[in-house]
């Protein structure tokens, strides 16, 4: 169901500015924005951190195997305390990514008011 402001908004345009924002395009999807991650001048950044975060989910991993091949309590707690605390590290960097996201739809949403208002300037 479309939103109400969305339909209100649409009506007030004429059909040459709505086919204008059609051009632009609907926000993209959700995989679309995290290839945007990778890509620009802080995109080595994005690099670094998921190579970061899967180093550290491996190392869980393989420190989850050895806790559950763990035989006694203690070495099972010494291997186990590392893979959750890795698993956790893991999850987190993944995460730190999610701002940049809402930042990248944000400054789109922007860029789309910002030509609705050269657009409406261009009128007058």
């Amino acid at each position: 169901m479309p939103d109400p402001l969305d339909t209100m908004i649409d009506e007030a345009l004429n059909a040459e500015e709505r086919d204008l924002l059609r051009t632009i395009g609907e926000e993209p999807g959700y995989f679309t924005q995290v290839r945007g991650l990778f890509g620009g001048k802080i995109g080595w950044v994005t690099w670094l951190l998921m190579a970061a975060q899967t180093m550290m989910f491996i190392a869980s991993v393989y420190a989850a195997v050895q806790f559950f091949a763990a035989t006694e309590a203690l070495e099972a707690l010494r291997w186990g305390l590392p893979a959750a605390v890795l698993l956790i590290l893991a999850a987190m960097t993944k995460l730190t990514l999610w701002p940049s996201l809402q930042a990248n739809r944000v400054i789109h949403e922007v860029k789309r008011l910002e030509l609705q208002v050269a657009r409406m300037q261009m009128k007058e």
